[in-house]
């Protein structure tokens, strides 16, 4: 069975308040077209399909439509919640999209209906935390899935247990449904110890508390993680991110793409990285003047840029305008180096961790305990998915 595994599609995200809906549009008609040229049977999503818990009304048109042209006439799509997604109004629309062959799992992870079996590949069997499918020619791939845990349902499910142990349960429990020991894979939103973050993501280990280790995840034939936007192996084992399909910030690289492999009895093969294309390429220049920064935009016209400005005086109304006046401008940071060396720098685009430092720095003269960091961050993050819950 032909799989291509993608994830972190973030529908709506704005890039400092720049809009790219068309890039988003044109990266997943992509997509479309190599599912078709693939002959990808199943699609796995590893969640964050949205950038928010209340998605626009232009980006959830924008998903479904999409979502409708990569599951085509016959191809199977599993989606699963991620920590961006509201997991119950994401399967709200699961009554249309299962005809449609989209199969959505959020933090319930309900059953998924076996009746439709019109489509070459279709759900054979299903349960809590795992899906079967087959294909016309009667190969089977079991999937098990871990949507992102958020808050609501550690509080719905009382424990004194640690977060990994949690971890570990809900894997077990999808894990157990492999009863015939099918090809099989892991599906994820998680955070594994060890994974290279970007400045796009929200802070999602709280100083390591909810990264999970290599070692606690199955023994599957291939893991498909979402999560972190940089794509990577994780471990030994064919354990993947596949990253998002477009650049969310500019620290992260251009070399973004999909990962598809054949799963066998015999396991993993032909695993291949395909690269995706679309999409304006995110750079990072650095120029001593206004002319020549004019420049260099003028030299990266299909590019969104952030210029960084090295200066021995403020920049001039007169100049900021010109600088505006460049479309590809995104972001604008200003070093003042005089005799002093003093540095004046925006902390426009800092990481929450990073913003936190730079004001405990700038009150305290001293570097911030972990423990007070970690607090703070954890606080930050119930209040970000209570807002976005509300």
């Amino acid at each position: 069975m032909r799989i291509l595994h993608t994830s972190d599609w973030h529908v709506g995200k704005r890039l400092m308040g720049r809009d790219r809906l068309a890039e988003q549009a044109e990266v997943l008609d992509e997509i479309i077209v190599l599912c078709e040229k693939e002959q990808i049977e199943l699609v796995l999503i590893a969640g964050d399909v949205f950038d928010t818990y209340m998605p626009s009304a232009e980006a959830e048109e924008l998903f479904f439509s999409k979502i409708k042209l990569v599951a085509g006439e016959n191809r199977a799509v599993l989606v699963i919640s991620g920590n961006h997604d509201d997991g119950v109004r994401l399967c709200a629309v699961s009554p249309f999209s299962e005809e449609q062959g989209v199969y959505i799992v959020g933090n319930a992870r309900s059953t998924i209906p076996t009746q439709n079996k019109s489509r070459k590949i279709h759900p054979c069997a299903s349960g809590k935390g795992y899906v079967i499918f087959e294909n016309d020619r009667g190969e089977k791939a079991f999937v098990s899935t871990l949507p992102y845990p958020n808050e609501a349902r550690f509080k719905e499910e009382k424990s004194d247990l640690p977060y990994v142990e949690r971890m570990k349960q809900w894997i077990d429990e999808g894990e157990s449904g492999n009863v015939d020991k099918l090809p099989s894979v892991f599906m994820a939103h998680i955070f594994v110890a060890g994974g290279a973050v970007s400045d796009s993501e929200r802070e999602i280990d709280l100083g390591g508390a909810r990264a999970i280790p290599a070692s606690a995840l199955p023994k599957s034939d291939y893991i498909a993680l979402g999560h972190l936007h940089k794509k990577q192996k994780m471990g030994e084992r064919h354990c993947y991110y596949s990253g998002s399909p477009l650049q969310y910030s500019f620290d992260e690289r251009a070399d973004k793409g999909v990962k598809v492999f054949d799963l066998t009895k015999s396991g993993v093969e032909n695993l291949r990285d395909i690269p995706l294309t679309k999409g304006k390429k995110l750079v990072r220049l650095e120029s001593d003047s206004t002319s020549n920064a004019e420049i260099l935009l003028e030299t990266y016209p299909e590019n969104l840029v952030e210029m960084k400005l090295i200066l021995t005086s403020p920049l001039t109304s007169a100049d900021s305008a010109r600088l505006a006046s460049h479309e590809n401008l995104v972001s604008l940071v200003t070093e003042i180096r005089t005799e002093e060396t003093v540095q004046l720098e925006s902390r426009k685009g800092l990481t929450d961790s990073a913003l936190f430092d730079a004001y405990y720095k700038s009150a305290y003269n001293a570097e911030p305990k972990a423990e007070l960091k970690n607090l703070f961050l954890s606080v930050l993050a119930d209040m970000q998915e209570k807002e976005g819950g509300a």
